[in-house]
């Protein structure tokens, strides 16, 4: 067995059985290997960030590492702002690239480039197999790191004479260590007792039967809870506990905070501003707030919950649910409020809500509190262009759940071509296009970084139109059917048709 089939084999072995896809010449005795060796499904992507943000995904709903495949140093230059997104979301993604043979680098041949150099800022974990004998191991190993708690980026350079190469063996990656018990319990259940004071929660802390411990704690201590503006999961609709988030826009953060004088943190980090603004603080909770981290994301955070409750005496406090509200059906111009009533009306019991709306989706979250119960799923790291992969990677860690992404205009064509992977692969995704236009958020932070009155060259650059995006004609190009709309009401009709079909739909909405 060459090294190229050992490497397979051992991410088999590890329990890594999707490939997000976009191979090149150093990297066909993998694509050979993926061909003859049952057990790994692989879904080709015609953009490395495609891929990467595929992974991402993937490890948020699957909770397990998937790979990529990825070309030489530029193809990973093309995935590293979704890999910056996964890392931020604290993700687990295996990273294959593939490099010149040894023979060819000392050439300087056209591709050649500094892999390692681009790997480190995005990846926890980065190794060159060095023979064909070592690489089934490296695999192995980069999927235990990969796999690391809160999920951690592994990025392995295989070099093409490894990969063809005679002489390899398959390995499995060891199980994952347990992670720490977080620390200073009693602690924190002297610090939450009344309005003044917030349980700020992130990462695991957001599944449904922690929040439903959180919530037993805020009943008890009268403590308030907030989680992160971006969360890389988060459960919600009727039957759960609503959550609130730190708002994104600088001041509203500062006014949401300002009454905290003590803060517990778990899996959540201390809130900061997303920029910095002129004479404007970067920290956003007062400057008397006594703030104490309990256990960070890669903490036991369902164990720190757990003693938290009986520390503060509220096992036997009731949590309060949310209700499930019946919106109904809206009517008018699509905008910010009818679309989040659409939503509200029909996200399906269960679904998977990817969110890359930024400014027409601030009002979708409040709106859709007392929807059917689902997942939300947000950017972590900033960088857009992650929604359309990452609907990608639900979808196929999760065949039987309805995914909706809701992605604006501007972010949609980063990563455009994804549409051409929901159709090849059958992905039961529904896109919502909110279509206004123009990079709507830059125009805010105009104001926001104090330029005033800009003129009609700063409006041009932030301007998405001469001419105007036609997302329905670039989706049916791709082979996703797709409808444009700008009423509420034909609105509410196309994502009920879309939800009821199968396979992938989009439906520009024009705000």
């Amino acid at each position: 067995m060459n090294g190229a089939e050992s490497l397979v084999k051992s991410l088999i072995a590890s329990g890594v059985d999707t490939c997000f896809t976009n191979p090149g010449t150093s990297e066909m005795h993998f694509v050979a290997a993926l061909d003859h060796i049952p057990g790994m499904r692989s879904v080709l992507c015609l953009f490395e960030g495609v891929a990467t943000g595929a992974a991402d995904g993937y490890w948020r709903m699957a909770r397990k590492p998937a790979c990529t495949l990825l070309h030489l140093g530029p193809g990973l230059a093309n995935g590293i702002a979704n890999l910056h997104n996964a890392k931020k979301a604290h993700s687990g993604v295996v990273n294959i690239v593939g490099e010149h043979a040894e023979t060819h680098r000392a050439l300087d041949a056209p591709l050649m480039a500094d892999i390692e150099g681009l790997s480190h800022p995005v990846s926890h974990w980065v190794h060159t197999s060095l023979s064909a004998a070592d690489v089934g191991a490296d695999g192995a190993q980069a999927v235990g790191a990969a796999s690391e708690a809160p999920g951690r980026i592994a990025t392995l350079i295989l070099p093409s004479d490894t990969a063809w190469t005679e002489g390899g063996s398959v390995h499995a990656a060891p199980a994952a260590a347990p992670r720490p018990q977080a620390e200073a319990i009693e602690q924190a259940a002297g610090m939450l007792g009344g309005p003044e004071t917030l349980l700020l929660l992130g990462g695991e802390a957001l599944t449904a039967e922690n929040l439903e411990q959180a919530g037993r704690i805020a009943a008890k201590t009268g403590c308030a809870l907030l989680s992160e503006w971006a969360n890389a999961r988060l459960e919600r609709g009727a039957g759960r506990v609503a959550i609130n988030r730190v708002p994104y826009p600088f001041d509203q953060a500062l006014e949401k905070l300002a009454p905290y004088r003590r803060i517990v943190l778990l899996g959540a980090r201390a809130p900061i501003g997303f920029f910095a603004y002129p004479g404007k603080p970067a920290i956003l909770t007062r400057d008397d707030a006594e703030i104490l981290e309990l256990a960070g994301p890669g903490g036991d955070l369902s164990g720190a919950l757990a003693a938290l409750v009986q520390a503060t005496g509220a096992a036997d406090s009731a949590p309060a649910l949310t209700e499930r509200k019946h919106v109904p059906r809206p009517s008018g111009l699509a905008d910010a409020t009818t679309i989040a009533q659409a939503l509200a009306a029909t996200i399906p019991d269960n679904a998977i809500v990817v969110d890359e709306s930024i400014t027409t989706g601030r009002a979708f979250f409040p709106a859709t509190a007392g929807a059917a119960p689902h997942t939300w799923l947000n950017n972590c790291g900033g960088s857009i262009g992650y929604g359309l992969p990452l609907a990608i990677g639900c979808a196929v860690a999760c065949p039987d759940r309805k995914v909706l992404a809701l992605i604006g205009d501007g972010s949609a064509m980063y990563t455009i071509q994804s549409l051409w992977t929901m159709a090849r692969e059958g992905l039961d995704v529904t896109v919502l296009i909110m279509a206004n236009r123009t990079y709507q958020i830059l125009r805010g932070e105009l104001t926001n970084v104090g330029v005033q009155n800009p003129g009609p060259r700063a409006i041009d650059m932030l301007s998405l139109d001469r001419p105007a995006l036609d997302f329905v004609a670039m989706a049916q190009g791709m082979g996703v059917s797709a409808t444009r709309v700008d009423e509420a009401g034909a609105l509410t009709d196309a994502i009920e048709a879309a939800l009821t079909a199968k396979g992938p739909s989009l439906i520009e909405i024009l705000v």
